[in-house]
């Protein structure tokens, strides 16, 4: 019997040999079945760069259907349907470049998150009790020396000893 060759596109299975598969992976049925596979996968804006291209099919503006189908060389979509589809290219475009808008995020400063910070851990009950290692508590160990530059606060400070490669600690 020997071995079989079994397409996923067109979800068939033959003989595998040399000519079994040239013919299969040349023919129609195969080659529509692999376009309507990828197509799946097309975004928004090729579809409408295509789309855009192709004239309207006159037998599907007049009947509503049309004998080709998918496989059809001319549009089937109505002048409602390209708009809509080049809002959700639009969209999507804006989407891309700017994924957040700034009205939307909260103006938010490092000194106040400092301070929103020390309040919560001065007010949280201290949850180390349960998991004492025998060391120090943090409020035991010695405070390094403060390294503040004169005329700054401590958040400048801390941008201004940090390296320039942190993107994070970097002033705006």
């Amino acid at each position: 019997m020997g071995k079989r060759y079994f397409c996923d596109y067109c979800d068939r299975s033959f003989q595998d040999n040399l000519h079994n598969r040239k013919k299969h992976l040349n023919g129609l049925q195969h080659l529509k079945a692999k376009k309507l596979w990828y197509d799946m996968f097309r975004d928004a804006a090729a579809i409408l760069l295509d789309e855009q291209n192709k004239r309207p099919c006159r037998k599907f503006l007049l009947t509503g259907q049309c004998d080709f189908g998918s496989n059809c060389r001319f549009s089937h979509m109505s002048e409602r349907d390209l708009q809509e589809l080049s809002v959700q290219v639009e969209e999507e475009r804006r989407a891309r470049e700017w994924p957040l808008d700034v009205a939307e995020l909260p103006e938010v400063c490092l000194e106040d998150w400092l301070e929103k910070r020390a309040k919560r851990l001065s007010s949280a009950p201290s949850s180390r009790s349960h998991y004492d290692l025998g060391g120090p508590s943090s409020t035991q160990l010695p405070q390094p020396a403060s390294r503040e530059l004169p005329g700054l606060t401590p958040a400048e400070t801390l941008r201004a000893s940090s390296p320039s490669g942190e993107p994070g600690l970097r002033p705006p």
